[in-house]
């Protein structure tokens, strides 16, 4: 083995975030000091972001077995079976980073990464929804990142042809300085036909395509990923630049070349560039890898051969393929425009070399880069204290129901999502049969005439409160959306977003909520097919809110069936459907009245609200239903008003115990009852569970043989009309209502 000459020493390791400990670890692996492109590779590959060096001891607790799946965690993304021969593959991943710093290009480019990762398995992107956190935005800084990432993403989807079909966003002080840029994409694929990424048969060749590899993005990623952002650095450099139309050719190349059945196996250039897809490649396929970084096309030509391994340039793939077939993949490339080039080879050492024309520029274990990173116990501690100051008061709280309706309505993080969505293209592709504020999740058509349904969801501040149920209740919203447009859940992915996992606090926030996700997820009988981890989410100010993002696929038999949350007709009956048992605790209105995050969050039904699902995914399917609507953020008055809204139809509602009829399953639990105390639990308490149903009366009651189900109402009029206990509380008309919804958001796009 010839040793490289530079030999950098374990200052440049600290400088690269690695510990003296494992700089120790690397001099035992090689059995000598590392050089320079050896100890960049490690660098990154053992950083946070690539290794999951905290928290891959909690993932692997995650139920990863389902009747539905089709390949699982450990791709480049994962996929569930929508019948039909066909496969839907996602994943949902961040760029939260990056986002912080550049937000046009950290969105624009995060969304270009799952899209990556979901043509590397040979299936068609078909759709993006996103995940995105900001800071109050009454701050100048948190206008600026919503204005530019919203810009970024819709650049970029709407460049390449793929329609963004749903997504939130939501608005806490917590972000302020770490903004959260979440991409879900879900594409389709005849499953037979899906790629691994493992590298195989030695003397095989590596074909780099795509984009020519520069410095841009340079430690981007996986470093920005794996530190806290300091106030004063200036790390634009380091942040990737996207390009819509040269992944477009990318993306069509790369299908065409699984088509013609050219190639062995395929990874995208993530974090890390040519040192994670080589080596990750090289792992899976238990085989070695030689790269001559002569061959790598390249935008600079006075790049450091460092800089070649772990430049994270965009649109990029790596495919191993068999020498007869390299022409014919190079001629594939040329077809498309884009960059080809042979620069490697698969071999039977283990080993990953990296060489310039024969000279050995680095010589490491394939294990040691890839499997053996040192994983880190965590230890975690409840605080004793709250971590999180009480977001300051913007209502009295002796306002009145309608004005705390209103309020809520008006709200960033309730109002009208449309001067968002507006710069999206949400149906260009016609298959999307549900659009955003249309439904509680995107439904898009399968060419049987069945349909797929997606959604995503989270909600930091009751993670906050209570991680472990805050999580639970993030993964039953996501269900409970697919159950409103009558979807069965197949699959979950999530993006794991936490605080600095080496603090106390923040790994039992971590800890706790991996065991809700765990929990709900088997419950709903819906693994996780994959996902992302993002940790050192916090700066000079504190951390960001837990906040575990779930993204969920559900298919439905006839998407012409497909659910929708407005009002359809008058007369119709309301009811509340399932176990909610609504409280304050942590609730918007709490938000509203600058009131702490309490220490916990109530029970939940678990089993009761998955029952619940089920009934009304059903009674969806078979046309009892005219609408369906979770109750969320806002509680129940709010889930009328937009159901209201949503159908430009008022309602007549009576909530209280003594004014309802209450129905519940037979031989089932007790009704959860009423919460005592204010109007404003009633009216405008959260919990999970819930679902504001319409339809036919007979088809709410046949419903009662399953989950509990509270007649509360009946559609009709241009008003709404909300009684608590015999006293009118709320008298609006729906032209008001929207009139607020509509403007809450507007003012804070540039």
């Amino acid at each position: 083995m010839t040793a490289p000459v530079a030999i950098p020493g374990l200052e440049r390791a600290r400088a690269l975030g690695l510990t003296a400990g494992e700089y120790d670890l690397i001099v035992a692996a090689l059995e000598r000091e590392p050089g320079e492109v050896e100890l960049a590779m490690f660098s990154l590959l053992w950083s946070e972001h690539c290794s999951y060096k905290h928290s891959k001891p909690l993932l692997r607790t995650l139920p990863t077995e389902g009747a539905r799946l089709v390949l699982g965690p450990g791709e480049n993304a994962g996929a569930v079976d929508v019948g039909g021969g066909l496969a839907v593959a996602f994943k949902v991943e961040s760029h939260n980073h990056p986002s912080a710093v550049e937000p046009f290009q950290g969105a624009a480019t995060g969304v270009g990464g799952i899209l990556r990762d979901v043509f590397a398995v040979g299936a068609r992107p078909i759709a993006v929804l996103d995940s995105l956190r900001f800071g109050d935005p009454s701050s100048e800084r948190s206008r600026y990142l919503l204005d530019h990432a919203v810009g970024g993403i819709g650049h970029y989807g709407n460049s390449i042809g793929v329609p963004t079909v749903g997504g939130e966003v939501y608005f806490e002080g917590p972000y302020e300085q770490n903004c959260l840029i979440n991409a879900m994409c879900v594409g389709l694929i005849e499953a037979e036909r899906l790629i691994r990424s493992a590298a195989s048969g030695a003397g095989n060749l590596l074909v780099l395509f795509g984009a020519s590899t520069g410095r841009d993005g340079i430690g981007g990623a996986s470093v920005l990923a794996s530190a806290e952002l300091g106030e004063d650095e200036d790390k634009r450099p380091t942040v990737q630049v996207g390009d819509p139309f040269e992944e477009s050719k990318l993306l069509e190349c790369s299908l065409e070349l699984l088509e013609l059945d050219l190639i062995v196996a395929l990874q995208d250039l993530g974090a890390a560039g040519l040192t994670s897809s080589a080596s990750e490649m090289a792992a899976k396929g238990e085989v070695g890898i030689d790269i001559d970084i002569a061959a790598v096309p390249l935008r600079e030509a006075d790049m450091e051969p460092f800089e070649v391994m772990v430049s994270e340039s965009q649109e990029r793939m790596l495919c191993v393929v068999e020498p007869r077939n390299v022409d014919a993949v190079l001629a594939v490339c040329e077809k498309w425009e884009v960059n080809g080039a042979a620069i490697g080879e698969v071999t039977d050492t283990g080993r990953m070399r990296v060489l310039r024309d024969g000279e050995p520029l680095g010589d490491m274990p394939v294990r040691a880069l890839v499997d053996d990173c040192p994983l880190y116990d965590l230890a975690p501690a409840k605080p004793e204290h709250p971590l999180y100051d009480p977001p300051a008061a913007v209502l009295a709280a002796d306002s009145s129901p309608l004005q705390t309706l209103l309020a809520l309505l008006a709200s960033p993080n309730l109002a009208s999502r449309r001067p968002l969505f507006e710069q999206y293209d949400s149906i260009v592709g016609s298959r999307t049969i549900r659009r955003p504020e249309q439904a509680d999740a995107a439904v898009l058509a399968l060419p049987d005439g069945s349909a797929l349904a997606v959604s995503i969801d989270g909600n930091g501040r009751r993670v906050a409160a209570d991680p472990r149920r805050g999580t639970i209740a993030a993964v039953l919203e996501c269900a409970a959306n697919l159950a409103c447009v009558g979807a069965e859940p197949l699959g979950t992915t999530n993006n794991l977003n936490f605080g600095n996992p080496e603090k106390p606090h923040i790994a039992w926030q971590l800890t706790e909520s991996v065991a809700g996700l765990g929990e709900a997820c088997r419950a709903l009988r819906a693994p996780i097919v994959g996902g992302n981890v993002s940790l050192y989410n916090e700066g000079a100010t504190g951390p960001i809110y837990p906040t575990p993002v779930i993204g969920m696929v559900g298919r439905l038999p006839d998407g012409g069936r497909a659910g929708r949350l407005g009002f359809v007709s008058p007369g119709e009956a309301i009811a509340l459907v399932g176990p909610f048992a609504p409280s304050q605790a942590a609730s918007e209105l709490a938000k509203l009245r600058g009131q702490q995050l309490p220490d916990g969050l109530p029970e939940i039904d678990l089993a009761g609200a998955v029952e619940a699902f089920a009934a009304v995914r059903d009674a969806v399917r078979s046309g009892a239903l005219s609408s369906a609507h979770d109750v969320a953020e806002g509680g129940v008055a709010v889930a009328l008003a937009e159901s209201a809204l949503a159908g430009r139809l008022g309602a007549q509602v009576t909530l209280g115990e003594a004014h309802w009829e209450s129905l519940g399953p037979d031989g089932g639990a007790p009704d959860p009852g009423w919460p005592e105390g204010s109007p404003a639990a009633a009216l405008f308490g959260e919990g999970s569970g819930g679902i504001l149903v319409s339809g036919p009366e007979a088809g709410l009651r046949a419903l009662a043989g399953r989950t509990h189900v509270r007649l509360i109402g009946r559609v009709g009029g241009d008003r709404l009309q909300v009684s608590l206990d015999g006293h009118e509380v709320i008298d609006a008309s729906v032209q008001e209502l929207a009139a607020v919804h509509a403007g809450g958001l507007a003012a804070f796009f540039a």
